[in-house]
């Protein structure tokens, strides 16, 4: 079965039933129907938005030419990580922006400047109902982007720090990547704002990952930059 109701149903199915399946199949869909599938799946109310794919190097990978967005629920912002909610957890280091104003489409870059509250450390706990995270980019989008739940930091940031983002595992670096990787977070913002109608105070965006993705293990997680740092348990159930 092929179509947007069979991947609908694959996506709604695997993440019921909490395994994974193999990805990398050709649905006969694109991205306009993986948005909707990925809407209907996973609707608001709306805490923000993730970015992913944000580097030309990876859109190029996938045979993009502009990054992928999922949505964000009020839920996903975790107070803590229980790995045994999810189904292949990921982690990521990340920078988030918290909007203090709305962000219309069509914004001039000054708009989106003023609309920034601060930037905050962040973690994307990844979550994957595709096997080992193998999947075109309609599969990804459908299952909103790989979207598990995330941790914020505390500390407001005037702006992005400068350096590396290392996320540490139980005192071992995990994985690192410089901030530079990230691009422009006001280009950013305003793209998003364009493909789902506006932005809106309070809401926060998660900026994308200039790390690779570590499998997730319980235990103590920091993530450092040179503006600080965000330190979290991680348990097993």
């Amino acid at each position: 079965m092929r179509g947007e109701e069979a991947l609908f149903r694959a996506v709604k199915e695997a993440r019921a039933e909490g395994h994974p399946i193999p990805g990398g199949r050709d649905w006969g869909v694109g991205l306009e129907e993986a948005y909707r599938i990925q809407e209907a799946l996973f609707p608001g109310p709306l805490k923000g938005y993730k970015l992913g794919l944000v580097s030309e190097a990876k859109q190029r990978q996938m045979g993009l030419a502009a990054p992928i967005y999922g949505r964000v629920h009020p839920g996903m912002i975790l107070e803590e990580v229980r790995l045994g909610s999810f189904i292949q957890p990921r982690l990521e280091p990340e920078l988030a922006v918290v909007l203090k104003e709305d962000l219309a489409p069509g914004a001039a870059p000054g708009e989106a400047m003023r609309a920034i509250g601060g930037f905050y450390l962040a973690v994307d706990v990844l979550d994957s109902i595709w096997e080992g995270y193998r999947f075109t980019a309609e599969e990804v989008v459908a299952d909103n982007t790989s979207g598990g739940g995330f941790l914020l930091g505390l500390r407001r940031l005037a702006a992005p720090p400068e350096g590396h983002l290392r996320l540490y595992l139980n005192g071992r670096l995990a994985t690192e990547g410089p901030v530079a990787a990230l691009g422009d977070p006001v280009g950013h913002l305003l793209w998003l704002a364009n493909q789902v109608g506006g932005l809106k105070a309070f809401q926060v965006v998660f900026l994308g990952s200039p790390a690779p993705a570590v499998p997730a293990e319980a235990g103590v997680l920091e993530v450092w930059s040179e503006a600080g740092v965000l330190v979290a348990p991680l348990w097993e159930v």
